[in-house]
């Protein structure tokens, strides 16, 4: 069906990864969400080395990467800094990183953290495209809170990937007609499936 699957299972060995590349797969979400020196804060079901090595099954599995991390929870500025420089320092730069913002859910431990302003998700957007310059960077969860200015900054400050759909795993998404809408008036277009792997056909015919 010409379309680029992509799964968001938890952690993977080296052996499932390459089942699941057997089996087709072609990308694989798995965020890293915050620095190692804040992961303890907010997470305690796994290790933050344990979220690397799944990374790295993946890689193995040539699959491609899909990992970014979540603002909003607490943490600093300099913690911000730590996800991104954790990112931009693998051997090779996540394919995809999705920038999210906390969206506050009633009766879990953060519940009560304020929205993070635009501006910060702006800055963080504006960093990423920099520190990894040939990543996909998508403007994730907490657009639904956004207007369309604040998205259009997101999307000049380097952005150019949104997750689109009614949901979002479990939190609210955008219609998909109102994110049609926003694209046909900023001039955006959806990215052809496969695009870099047919670009590498090109080059090598």
């Amino acid at each position: 069906m010409d379309m680029e699957v992509c799964c968001t299972l938890g952690m993977v060995s080296e052996d499932q990864a390459k089942k699941l590349a057997d089996a087709g797969l072609y990308a694989y979400n798995h965020n890293i969400d915050t620095s190692e020196a804040y992961y303890d804060d907010i997470i305690s079901t796994r290790e933050y080395d344990d979220r690397l090595k799944t990374i790295e099954n993946v890689r193995k599995a040539k699959i491609t990467v899909c990992s970014g991390g979540i603002i909003g929870m607490g943490e600093s500025a300099e913690d911000r800094m730590g996800m991104l420089l954790t990112l931009a320092n693998m051997e090779v730069h996540p394919e995809s990183v999705p920038v999210n913002a906390l969206v506050p859910v009633e009766g879990t431990p953060l519940a009560e953290q304020p929205r993070v302003a635009a501006h910060e998700l702006i800055r963080m957007i504006a960093t990423a495209r920099l520190v990894m310059p040939a990543s996909v960077v998508r403007l994730s969860a907490g657009r639904e809170g956004m207007s369309l200015t604040e998205q259009a900054l997101c999307f000049m400050a380097g952005a150019n990937s949104i997750f689109a759909g009614d949901k979002l795993l479990t939190t609210p998404n955008p219609d998909f007609n109102d994110d049609k809408e926003m694209f046909d008036l900023l001039g955006l277009s959806p990215r052809e499936a496969f695009k870099y792997e047919k670009k590498t056909e090109e080059v090598e015919a």
